[in-house]
């Protein structure tokens, strides 16, 4: 039995279906390293890793795909369970309801969408995970400009890991 390839279609499974997923968990899985601070400033990369694969290739994960991602980032950063599977599902949903406003984006467009939807989950993890009364305002603040200003980082190393795409 011979499998039937659509006209346009490589026999081959592109690279980003498999290593999309697996960027962003492995970003996910940075909480892991060993760093001591008094103040949570770490970037959260799969978030970031998920966003960058969002803007730069919207094909490259299904629309379900942030769940079970959330799913593994709640488990491993110790959010309350369901905080990152809805935010993060919320803000991929966000950055779909642009994209298809938006006729053209260029590089600043893409940072700017980016830090907002990081900001936009940091804040609603906060809400969801700290009481009103705690004082981590500040904290959250210099969390989400430094995962602002890496966001272009991470993008580039996005566009590195999907550099065979033409090859396919």
């Amino acid at each position: 039995m011979t499998d039937y390839i659509p006209l346009g279609r490589s026999e081959k499974m592109p690279r980003s279906i498999w290593l999309a997923p697996l960027s962003v968990v492995l970003g996910s899985m940075t909480t892991l390293l060993p760093v001591v601070a008094t103040v949570p400033f770490l970037p959260p990369f799969g978030l970031m890793m998920l966003l960058a694969w969002r803007l730069m290739r919207g094909d490259s994960m299904k629309v379900w795909m942030p769940v079970p991602l959330g799913f593994f980032d709640d488990m491993l950063s110790g959010q309350p369970l369901g905080s990152a599977m809805l935010l993060w599902s919320a803000a991929v949903l966000m950055v779909d309801v642009l994209d298809t406003r938006l006729v053209w984006r260029d590089f600043w467009q893409d940072w700017l969408i980016a830090g907002g939807a990081i900001a936009f989950v940091l804040i609603g993890g906060r809400l969801v995970a700290a009481p009103f009364t705690a004082h981590v305002d500040t904290a959250l603040l210099i969390q989400i400009l430094i995962s602002a200003a890496l966001f272009p980082v991470v993008a580039r190393f996005c566009a590195w890991l999907d550099r065979d795409k033409k090859r396919q």
